[in-house]
């Protein structure tokens, strides 16, 4: 039997074709404030989704290539093109450019490296997945970035992404979209269950905890996933729910705590560090962790990081 692995299911709330603002979501999350010390230079994050439309104006500076693992086009590798919108959403809060139109992603000068492993169906094979990972390993991106999932525990998609973290990269799934509710209940969506997973559930902009998010014990933190505005097809733009769009707020922030510690320490961190820097950049909000991991990301919880300095200082943030 063919083993699928599929989009989490989102919702569209409303397309546009014209819109001039920062997204409430990256907002939310502090983003902006982190601005001034960078934004994301020289930070790579590989999407691994339904691929990205390339000529959308917020994004056609950002990306830097890609690869197709799936049947589209032929199974053509060169074409990487999105016919379902998703990845292109995606793509767009993470690192939708500056440029005075449209919107602006969290971290808007990170380089997006576009790994189409969902078709425009938005389904895939976990060979396709499992590839899209070896093939951002190789090309030693920072972060790699999963709206997807599926109900299967697949040990050869364990292992790549195991391999992932090995070589440093920071891997964020989605948590799933089958919740309840409740914390008595657990909803497992994988690769997000695996533990070596940065597993992102979805708030509210009002930052209650959504309900269709899944709660489980591997669920690290949540950022805001509700009526989120991105990029979308034909350049336009649209509103859309679930995990999925909470997932690249915290890959996006990501981008900008790497950049920052970069300067701030003069090494690279290593994953479990930066993995360490991310949670100090969250506040509980007094739901249970199996429903909101360690709470809500907020970048400005710690952001003296880039004006430290003593090592003694230094020390002291990076005990983990």
């Amino acid at each position: 039997m063919e083993r699928k692995v599929r989009l989490i299911p989102y919702q569209v709330i409303a397309e546009f074709e014209e819109v001039t603002e920062v997204p409430k979501g990256v907002e939310l999350i502090q983003a902006p404030e982190l601005w001034g010390k960078t934004k994301g230079k020289g930070i790579t994050i590989a999407i691994l989704d339904t691929g990205c439309e390339s000529s959308h104006p917020d994004l056609k500076d950002r990306i830097i290539g890609g690869r197709n693992f799936t049947k589209d086009d032929r199974s053509d590798q060169t074409i990487y093109k999105d016919y379902n919108g998703h990845g292109t959403h995606v793509a767009g809060t993470m690192a939708a450019t500056a440029n005075d139109l449209g919107v602006i992603g969290v971290a808007p000068e990170a380089n997006l490296l576009i790994v189409k492993v969902l078709d425009k169906q938005g389904s895939g094979q976990y060979e396709w997945i499992i590839n899209g990972i070896y093939y951002a390993i190789e090309q030693q991106v920072d972060i790699i970035s999963m709206s997807l999932g599926g109900p299967a525990d697949v040990p050869e998609l364990h292992e790549a992404i195991q391999k992932a973290v090995a070589s440093g990269i920071l891997v964020v799934c989605a948590a799933g979209n089958e919740g309840d509710g409740r914390d008595s209940t657990n909803e497992l969506s994988y690769p997000a269950a695996y533990n070596e997973v940065i597993s992102v559930g979805a708030t509210g902009l009002g930052r209650q905890i959504s309900d269709f998010s899944n709660s489980n014990e591997e669920v690290d933190l949540v950022a805001p996933g509700e009526n989120i505005l991105s990029t979308f097809l034909n350049g336009n733009y649209a509103k859309l729910s679930g995990t999925s769009m909470a997932t690249p707020h915290v890959s996006g922030a990501l981008a900008l705590i790497k950049a920052i510690t970069n300067q701030a320490f003069e090494r690279k961190l290593t994953e479990p560090e930066l993995y360490a820097q991310l949670i100090r950049r969250t506040v509980p909000l007094g739901n249970s962790p199996k429903l909101e991991g360690n709470g809500i990301l907020y970048l400005t919880t710690i952001d003296y990081l880039a004006n430290l300095l003593s090592a003694e200082e230094k020390r002291e943030v990076l005990n983990v």
